[in-house]
């Protein structure tokens, strides 16, 4: 729950987020829609404490962020940033840097769930395969899904996706999605695609660092102006295109 929650980078003269409110059932899926600069990947930080809030608090189970110690609350986290941090290793030391004492049977899991077992597979040294400096002998979407495997491996309480199922085709963000399904956990994810954000419980639209709107998409459609232009203009595009 994030409870009246302002937030500015040090240094800065200017709020990112300005009174943001808005509660998250457990187990909920949550979409996060925005324009660039709206402030999405702030709010994101702000949940394991990357950075703390400058006014406002954010309670994870009727408790403040706050007051967990820094380990115990991102423990709880599943955090797949917009660009993945791959780091020099193999892929199974990757993965275990979501849980170091993940078994085989665990990472398999997870790379089948995050929809990149079967390029696994055809490495010559499956897990064992070094991953050369920032990731660079994989793909875009590659990364991005080795970095949600990595998530996934922990089997968080909460999953914060920001943005990073962009780089994946429709087929396979599909597949990564329903596999997300299982899992026991809480799940934010930013978006561009309507889509995507339409499969979600609910849907927040961040505009200039403020909610514009939160509600599923059939309220939305009803309720919001540019939730509803957000939508015309996405399907308009595809209809352009496929015509």
């Amino acid at each position: 729950m994030f409870d009246h929650v302002t937030f500015r980078y040090p240094a800065t003269n200017r709020d990112v987020l300005r009174d943001i409110s808005f509660a998250v059932r457990p187990k909920e899926k949550i979409a996060v829609l925005g324009a660039t600069g709206s402030g999405k990947t702030a709010l994101f930080q702000l949940i394991p404490r990357l950075y703390d809030t400058s006014s406002g608090g954010i309670l994870i189970d009727g408790i403040p962020v706050s007051s967990f110690r820094l380990k115990t609350l991102r423990d709880q986290i599943g955090y797949v940033p917009q660009e993945s941090l791959l780091f020099s290793g193999t892929i199974s030391e990757n993965l275990k840097w979501g849980k170091r004492d993940a078994s085989l049977e665990e990472m398999v899991q997870a790379a089948k769930d995050a929809q990149i077992y079967e390029t696994i597979e055809t490495l010559p040294e499956q897990f064992e395969t070094l991953i050369g400096q920032k990731g660079v002998n994989f793909s875009g979407g590659q990364k991005l899904q080795l970095s949600i495997a990595r998530a996934l491996i922990r089997r968080p309480k909460i999953l914060l996706l920001d943005d990073s199922t962009s780089a994946l085709d429709l087929k396979t963000e599909a597949k990564l999605l329903a596999s997300l399904e299982k899992y026991d956990c809480t799940i934010l994810m930013i978006t561009q695609k309507v889509s995507t954000a339409m499969a979600a419980d609910r849907i927040l639209i961040l505009n200039d660092g403020a909610v514009a709107a939160y509600g599923p998409h059939h309220e939305l459609m009803e309720t919001s102006p540019l939730y509803r232009k957000i939508v015309e203009s996405q399907f308009v595009k595809e209809w352009t295109h496929d015509a």
